[in-house]
C-alpha cells in the first residue's frame, strides 16, 4: 500500500517537472503600473500629479485659451489682451517659477528616468496599449523640447512681453514665418497635445479614479477627443499667426528681420 503511494507521488512529481520545463516562456509586454516602494512611490506619484497639475493645466490654458484668442482677424489685439492679463497676475514670477518651470523640469527629468528604466515590446507585441505607451514616451521628449524652446524664446529673449504685450503676436510671427520653426511648432504642438490627453488616462488609471474596462474605454475616447480639440485649436492659431500680416515688435527690428528672411528665401529660389 505504501509503495503504491510512493509510485503515485513519483509520477505526479515527474509530470509537474515535465510540464514546467516544456511550458513556453512568455516575454513580458508593457509592465503594469506599479505603485513603487518608499521614496520611489512618492517620486512616481509626484511625477504623475505634476503631469496634470500644474503642467497639464498650463498646456490647457496655453493652447485652448491663450492660443484660441489669436485665431481670426482680431487675433493680434485679442492675443495682446490675453498676454496683458497673464503678465499682470499677482506674483507672476513666482507663479511661473513654482507653477510652470520647476514642475515641467521635474516631470520631464523624472520621466526620462522612468523611460530609461522601462521596457517596451512594440515589435513582439503590437498591442494598441503598447504602442500608446511608447508614443507617450517619445511625445514627452518632443513636447519637452518644444515647451523649453518656446518658453526660452518668448520669455527670455528679445522683447520682454510682460513689459510690452502688444509685441506678443508679432514675436510669435517672427518664428512661425520661417518654415523650419513652423514645422517644429506643428510637431511640438501635436506631441504636447497627445502627451497631455493620454496622460489624463494614465493618471486616472494609476490613481484608481476610473476602474473597469468599459469605464476606462470611455475615458480613453474622451481623452482622444481632447487631443483632437487641442490639436485643432493649436493648428488654427498657428495658421492665424502665419497668415496675418507681420505685426510690429518692439522697435520694429523683428519685422525688419522677417523681411530679410522673406527676401533671402526668395533669392534662394
Amino acid at each position: 500500500m505504501k509503495s503504491s503511494f510512493v509510485i503515485v507521488g513519483l509520477i505526479r512529481s515527474v509530470y509537474v517537472a515535465s510540464a514546467s520545463s516544456t511550458a513556453p516562456v512568455l516575454r513580458q509586454g508593457v509592465a503594469p503600473l506599479r505603485a513603487g516602494q518608499g521614496i520611489s512611490f512618492i517620486l512616481r506619484r509626484l511625477h504623475s500629479l505634476t503631469g496634470i497639475i500644474p503642467v497639464g493645466a498650463f498646456l490647457f490654458e496655453h493652447i485652448l485659451i491663450s492660443n484660441s484668442t489669436a485665431i481670426g482677424a482680431n487675433g493680434p489685439a485679442a492675443y495682446a489682451r490675453q498676454v496683458t492679463f497673464l503678465a499682470n497676475l499677482p506674483l507672476v514670477f513666482f507663479l511661473e517659477l513654482f507653477g510652470i518651470w520647476i514642475p515641467i523640469a521635474y516631470h520631464a527629468l523624472y520621466g526620462f528616468y522612468i523611460w530609461y528604466r522601462g521596457d517596451t515590446n512594440v515589435v513582439s507585441y503590437t498591442w494598441a496599449g503598447n504602442w500608446m505607451y511608447t508614443l507617450q514616451r517619445w511625445t514627452g521628449i518632443i513636447a519637452f523640447a518644444y515647451i523649453a524652446w518656446h518658453m526660452w524664446t518668448m520669455r527670455f529673449t528679445g522683447v520682454d512681453l510682460h513689459a510690452d504685450p502688444s509685441s506678443s503676436f508679432g514675436k510669435v510671427q517672427v518664428e512661425v514665418f520661417q518654415t523650419q520653426y513652423f514645422l517644429f511648432y506643428v510637431v511640438g504642438l501635436l506631441a504636447a497635445s497627445w502627451h497631455f490627453a493620454y496622460g489624463i488616462w494614465l493618471f486616472a488609471a494609476k490613481w484608481g479614479l476610473v476602474t473597469g474596462d468599459k469605464a476606462q474605454k470611455r475615458l480613453l475616447a474622451l481623452c482622444l477627443v481632447l487631443f483632437v480639440v487641442m490639436s485643432g485649436v493649436g493648428l488654427a492659431s498657428l495658421t492665424s499667426f502665419r497668415s496675418l500680416p507681420q505685426q510690429p515688435v518692439g522697435n520694429g527690428t523683428a519685422a525688419m528681420n522677417h523681411s530679410q528672411v522673406i527676401i533671402s528665401n526668395s533669392e534662394s529660389r
